[in-house]
């Protein structure tokens, strides 16, 4: 954990679990919805209907976790009245949370397309196109939640810079639907299934690179949002 966060320095020893349990709270949520991302890509690739429904089973267990740990600061913020890190603690892992049930959305999204597949007896081999830009953003995921455990800044700015690349990735997926399309107008709807798929992992890595702007907020109380990679690492150097 970075030097400049001290989370841990306060006179009541129930503050300081406190705040442990809820990070540890964001965490399993976190660990819940990266699986809920694997489980959907793998689901969508190989068409399998039972993984599919799990996926979209999971999303009620993520939204309750929202609730929860939304009720958990809620409480912390009324008793203990937090100020300075304490307090952008609180307000990082609110929209944390809020990023990662969206994560889950989007994971849901895989889920229920996987089901659509399989009822219709397709080729999994539609999705090929999925697969990299998929591992790409699961890759993404787990160095960000990495990077939440640590509160290790630089890992966070990677995983930012890395959104290009899932960005670059998408658009590429896209392209290349486009010109599917235009070849065979019988491939438009597969296209366009494939391109709702490529748009929910593309947003999973938008979601994801929010956390890590979290991060940098959290620990080093720079709101990096909005900014450019170059502006970014200028603010934080600042």
């Amino acid at each position: 954990m970075e030097n400049d966060l001290k989370l841990s320095q306060h006179i009541s020893k129930r503050f300081n679990q406190e705040l442990e349990e809820v990070r540890n709270q964001v965490l399993k949520m976190g660990g819940l919805v990266e699986q809920q991302v694997s489980d959907g890509l793998i689901a969508l690739l190989e068409a399998d209907q039972i993984l599919g429904n799990k996926v979209v089973e999971t999303d009620a267990q993520v939204n309750a976790m929202e609730v929860e740990i939304d009720e958990t600061c809620t409480e912390i913020l009324a008793r203990r009245q937090p100020a300075a890190s304490d307090l952008r603690l609180m307000v990082s892992i609110i929209k944390t949370i809020t990023d990662l049930e969206r994560i889950g959305d989007e994971a849901e999204k895989l889920g229920v397309n996987a089901i659509i597949l399989s009822s219709k007896n397709n080729h999994s081999s539609q999705f090929a196109e999925l697969h990299h830009l998929g591992e790409s953003v699961k890759k993404m995921l787990n160095r960000a939640l990495n990077a939440y455990a640590r509160m290790d800044v630089e890992e966070a700015l990677a995983v930012i810079e890395s959104d290009q690349i899932v960005n670059k990735e998408f658009d590429n997926i896209s392209r290349l639907l486009v010109l599917k399309m235009m070849e065979d107008p019988r491939e438009i709807k597969n296209a366009l299934r494939i391109s709702w798929c490529a748009r929910a992992l593309e947003r999973i890595g938008d979601h994801t690179k929010n956390i890590c702007e979290y991060i940098v907020y959290l620990v080093k109380g720079k709101d990096v949002r909005h900014t450019s990679f170059k502006e970014m690492k200028k603010k934080i150097e600042s």
